[in-house]
């Protein structure tokens, strides 16, 4: 069996983000509006209905994003330190080279998007849905991710360290390369999509009783 512990880290592209940035007060986010070489911080923008926004080379410190509609968003070189993305539906956006650091993602929609180079550290995303995208180099460090949704989801270098990935969904998934350390991975659907994925030898173990029984195998005793 493959260990995982001597496979090279997913080499992730950092965010190109300056130190000191020019602050921006915007009230409200118009469709096709483009935000560079900002920071936003403290901002209260949550519900907002745009789409084809794009954000390159900017910083989000505690913005309210909360059950936004953002539909076909270009997210590029941005970091996202203690946001609120709760509910945001950013299905069809392209992603790359982006942090997501102790911000809630909870219910976020990145049906269909394109993601590459994202670090996620520290955040609460249960029931996200990541259903059709394409996920090329991706971390996802610390993170609940109870009930989330990686339907037909095609992950490509990513990988899951310290994550609570209970009854996720991966019925369909397609994986590359891909690590899980760590993980709690208590009932989730589609054992069968890890393949193509490497897990240590513990937690193989550890799951073996639950994966026997999603596969339909029964447990004899001793």
């Amino acid at each position: 069996m493959r260990d995982p512990g001597e496979r090279p880290p997913t080499q992730l592209q950092p965010p190109r983000v300056a130190d000191a940035l020019e602050q921006r007060h915007p009230s409200a986010l118009a469709h096709d509006a483009s935000c560079a070489e900002s920071e936003l911080r403290e901002l209260s923008l949550i519900e907002q209905r745009a789409s084809g926004v794009k954000l390159e080379a900017s910083r989000l410190v505690a913005v309210e994003l909360a059950r936004s509609r953002l539909q076909q968003a270009r997210v590029l070189d941005c970091e996202f330190l203690r946001c609120d993305l709760a509910g945001v539906d950013a299905s069809g956006s392209s992603v790359a080279r982006v942090v997501l650091d102790g911000s809630r993602v909870t219910g976020i929609q990145l049906t269909s998007a394109r993601v590459r180079d994202l670090r996620v550290r520290e955040c609460g995303g249960e029931l996200a849905s990541f259903a059709g995208a394409h996920l090329e180099r991706v971390s996802f460090e610390g993170c609940v991710l109870v009930e989330a949704d990686f339907l037909e989801c095609e992950l490509e270098l990513v990988r899951f360290e310290r994550c609570d990935l209970s009854r996720a969904d991966f019925r369909g998934a397609r994986m590359r390369g891909c690590e899980l350390r760590g993980c709690e991975l208590q009932g989730i659907h589609g054992v069968a999509s890890l393949r193509g994925a490497a897990l240590a030898r513990g937690d193989v173990i550890a799951n073996a009783e639950a994966w026997a029984t999603a596969l339909g195998i029964e447990t004899l005793d001793a």
